[in-house]
């Protein structure tokens, strides 16, 4: 059997050994959980949502021992640890715990009296059963606890697939769980790799919710069109940060530095492209460089950056710097790496065909280019593959609004960065090569259960209007029906017109217009509700 070995990217210390499931492992889970989610899903919203209520306190509870293993184990400062993993978790579970209910309601529509007489109509969410939740290494606790809590209280059972850089999280998570009140099952976890996340697509859950890299992405994608079965994609990010000359550049400068160095880099919403209009550029760099020498690597109190969490990302980090320096880019200071640890980096004088514009970074390298004007950076912007995270930066709000809408993201910011991605009432998820599908929200939640429609009957007829036998009069009858409900003129003529005709409908009460007008104006296509 396979083993893992959790080594802390700080102090190379063992963090711990754990034993992969094997393929018939995989298939018994999945069997487990299709038997858990029968009890799971037979439970009310209110009471899912009751018995996940006491997350937060479980959580709050052992904060800084929680802090501490996420640390050991990403690299990360304590406090990103807190802000970045924690808060956002918190944030969500308390969210859901208060909305779910009435998001996950059955939704009533509005039917035509005349197509649908005597009937009413539904819409009810059904949760997919079994989902097979894969996440990344880079934000392991919060990704994948809110990811699973939105599977939860939909109804679903779930299977955990976490990196096998992030083990001694996923341990965390799952007893974190097994203290709640769940069926057996209800969430479990699988240890393993990329082979074990591919045997666990192949064991044909529901719905499979993947957050990763790109290439990754497309595997997880063919994968799972070979049972058939949906899948949610949460990619890759290059995301553009643009700030114009008349932006507050003391805040700007600071929310750059963050934006791109928080977690060493290492976030799908990092800032990786920082476009500055030319009137400001040169001061703004100035600014930039001088808050980023003030920044500490190190995991002391006071460190701002921890260390990188695999030794591949040092890597990539090196290869997009080299390629800059070698194709004429000038940086704030050299490339600096200890262990696991690299130093800030600003880059300028860079062009397109630098590995760092066209690749993820995913490390603390940032890229500063200067535009002349709105058309100029928006398609600069745009012209990169993924469609993840924005955010616009100008005191004129309503210019700021204007450039952010034009831009290929799923999700963008005013004067903010990153921290919009954390909001619990907005879904979150990108667009191109940055993939499909939002958790988050009342639209995450929603994407974790299938619409099902309903259409209830109470007529009293003994023969529908559009039921056999057919006849030339009932052709003319609907006909007139039609022109009534969509032909020009003013409804009083088109009924006038056509009232010889509707006159094959006499036997159905709905159909006299004159007692019917009020249902009538519901079913025009300019009063629908939906």
């Amino acid at each position: 059997m396979t083993a893992f070995k959790a080594i802390s990217p700080i102090d190379g210390q063992t963090l711990g050994e754990f034993s992969a499931a094997s393929l018939e492992d995989i298939q018994i889970m999945m069997a487990k959980a299709r038997s858990a989610v029968k009890a799971w899903s037979a439970l009310s919203v209110k009471q899912r949502c009751q018995i996940l209520s006491k997350f937060n306190t479980l959580v709050l509870s052992d904060l800084d021992n929680l802090c501490t293993t996420i640390s050991r184990t990403t690299g990360k400062v304590m406090t990103e640890a807190l802000l970045g993993e924690i808060y956002p978790v918190l944030d969500l579970a308390a969210y859901y715990c208060r909305h779910a209910d009435k998001i996950l309601s059955p939704q009533s529509v509005v039917t035509s009296p005349f197509s649908f007489p005597g009937a009413e109509a539904q819409i009810i969410r059904k949760p997919f059963g079994v989902v097979a939740l894969i996440t990344p290494w880079n934000y392991p606790f919060q990704i994948t606890v809110c990811q699973l809590l939105g599977a939860l209280i939909a109804g679903n059972a779930v299977i955990l697939k976490l990196s096998e850089f992030s083990l001694p999280i996923g341990k965390v998570i799952v007893d974190l769980f097994n203290q709640l009140d769940l069926p057996a099952d209800t969430v479990q976890w699988l240890i393993g790799d990329g082979k074990s996340g591919a045997q666990l697509i192949d064991a044909a859950p529901d719905i499979v919710v993947f957050t990763g890299s790109l290439n990754t992405g497309r595997v997880v994608m063919q994968k799972a069109a070979q049972q058939p079965v949906p899948v949610i994609l949460e990619l890759g990010g290059k995301d553009a940060m643009i700030v114009c000359a008349d932006a507050d550049l003391e805040r700007t400068a600071n929310a750059a530095v963050y934006g791109a160095f928080c977690n060493s880099g290492q976030a799908c919403v990092s800032v990786e492209q920082l476009y500055v209009e030319q009137p400001c550029f040169n001061a703004f760099l100035k600014k930039l460089c001088a808050v980023t020498a003030n920044l500490k690597v190190g995991q002391n109190a006071e460190g701002d950056l921890g260390v990188m969490t695999v030794s591949s990302q040092i890597e990539k980090v090196k290869v997009q710097y080299d390629d800059a320096i070698n194709k004429g880019a000038k940086v704030s200071v050299p490339l600096n790496i200890q262990g696991s640890a690299i130093n800030p980096i600003i880059l300028w004088d860079v062009t397109d065909e630098m590995l760092i514009m066209q690749e993820e970074t995913f490390g603390p390298l940032l890229p500063i280019i200067p535009f002349i004007n709105e058309d100029e950076v928006i398609r600069l912007a745009n012209q990169s593959e993924f469609g993840l995270n924005a955010s616009v930066w100008s005191r004129d709000i309503k210019k700021a609004e204007r450039i952010a809408r034009q831009l290929q993201v799923g999700n963008w910011a005013i004067n903010d960065v990153i921290k919009n991605i954390g909001h619990p009432r907005l879904p979150f998820g990108g667009c191109k090569h940055s993939g499909f599908g939002r958790y988050r929200g009342a639209e995450g939640l929603l994407q974790m259960t299938y619409p099902v429609s309903g259409l209830t009957s109470s007529s009293h007829f003994q023969r529908e209007p559009n039921w056999f036998p057919y006849s030339e009069d009932s052709y003319l009858a609907f006909k007139g029906y039609l022109d009534v409900l969509y032909g020009k003129g003013s409804f009083f003529s088109r009924a006038r017109r056509n009232l010889p005709a509707l006159q094959g409908f006499r036997e159905y009460s709905s159909f006299n217009l004159k007692q019917s007008w009020q249902n009538l104006k519901l079913s025009l296509p300019w009063k629908r509700e939906y």
